[in-house]
């Protein structure tokens, strides 16, 4: 809801004779709350009842979490602008009696709280003394659950949703890449609509910030290209300047003992290369209406194409090394004896989700 309005405002600060109406709805991964994401088992787990209302016409704009957005969409639906990425790294909430704690200087055995099998491969490869357990929920029940009893000495959360909900002094350590990198498009808001909603798109033109969209390009073409999701552990780290692109990826096993890390640059000798084992720019660049569902920036297109290039390149480059076995291995073991799932509608643990109607002139 906090996102929502972030964008809403965006928009209404720009065109102050249009009414921005909010509309409310809950979705199957807001819902289900006993089980891992990992877990549930489909794909679309927060935008598939949002993007039915986007077809329907009830709304015009949905505004989402970019990495909750799976890489292909659906038939007739655009991602028409990615705003300015908050802080994308994740962060480390302590229990209160470790507030002058970090990971490395908590006891053996603590028990760490993510939901993301992503952070927990490779905060078990470089702690291997702490444990690591699921916790769902939004951020007002996993604050509770940490600090109400001792099941957890701390949990790992994006840092950019402790910051939006004006929680940072919460924040006890920040992550950087060395010891977890983020999720593809963590930090970064995704404005969906209709493809052929032109007045909407140059609405949302508007409240694009480019270098962001550019590093969004790049990490979901490298997603798309693994084949990764919730249910494999994939990460990024991602440097944009005014004309290059730096994307370090990695893919992990369950446990964290298999790693696979390679950087690679849009400037880089690499990157030209191994540009030969997969489309020239030119193609991509003609070929695709939109970069993994993202419309192309004016002025900005060029670059775009430069990064949409280096994710694919990126991920062919791992999987040459066998991160497709990794990540074929941490997907068949993540869905054996997966429980049937339950919803748990109570209303202290059920996310709402917003979407946008315009009108006016």
């Amino acid at each position: 809801m906090k996102q929502t309005y972030l964008v809403r405002d965006a928009l209404q600060k720009l065109h102050p004779k249009l009414k921005f109406e909010i509309v409310t709805m809950k979705t199957k991964g807001d819902k289900i709350l006993n089980l891992a994401l990992s877990k549930i088992g489909s794909k679309s787990l927060f935008t598939k009842e949002l993007e039915i209302a986007l077809e329907e016409g009830c709304v015009d704009i949905v505004v989402h979490s970019l990495k909750d957005l799976p890489t292909t969409l659906p038939e007739g639906m655009v991602i028409g602008a990615v705003s300015e990425r908050e802080d994308p790294r994740d962060a480390v909430i302590m229990h209160p009696k470790y507030a002058d704690c970090t990971l490395a200087t908590l006891p053996k055995g603590s028990v760490i709280g993510t939901s993301s099998l992503r952070r927990s491969a490779q905060l078990k490869r470089r702690f291997p003394d702490l444990m690591f357990e699921s916790v769902r929920g939004n951020l007002n029940t996993r604050f509770r659950k940490l600090d109400s009893a001792d099941d957890y000495a701390a949990l790992i959360l994006a840092a950019a949703g402790v910051v939006r909900m004006g929680w940072k002094n919460r924040i006890s350590q920040y992550l950087n890449d060395d010891l977890c990198m983020y999720a593809v498009g963590q930090g970064a808001l995704a404005v969906e609509c209709r493809e052929g909603d032109s007045a909407t798109l140059d609405l949302l033109a508007q409240v694009a910030d480019p270098t962001t969209t550019v590093a969004a390009v790049a990490e979901r073409a490298f997603m798309r290209t693994l084949e990764g999701g919730c249910s494999a552990p994939v990460a990024i780290h991602t440097k944009v300047t005014e004309n290059s692109v730096t994307l370090k990826g990695g893919v992990w096993s369950l446990d964290g003992s298999e790693e696979l890390l390679h950087t690679m640059s849009t400037a880089s000798e690499e990157q030209s290369a191994s540009s030969d084992s997969t489309p020239p720019l030119t193609k991509v660049a003609k070929t695709s209406s939109t970069f993994c569902g993202i419309v192309p920036l004016p002025g900005h297109k060029g670059l775009m194409a430069e990064a949409y290039q280096l994710g694919i390149s990126l991920a062919q480059t791992l999987l040459g090394r066998g991160a497709d076995k990794i990540l074929q291995a941490a997907k068949a073991q993540n869905a054996v004896n997966i429980p049937p799932s339950n919803s748990s509608t109570s209303s202290d643990s059920v996310r709402e989700k917003e979407a946008l109607s315009v009108n006016g002139s």
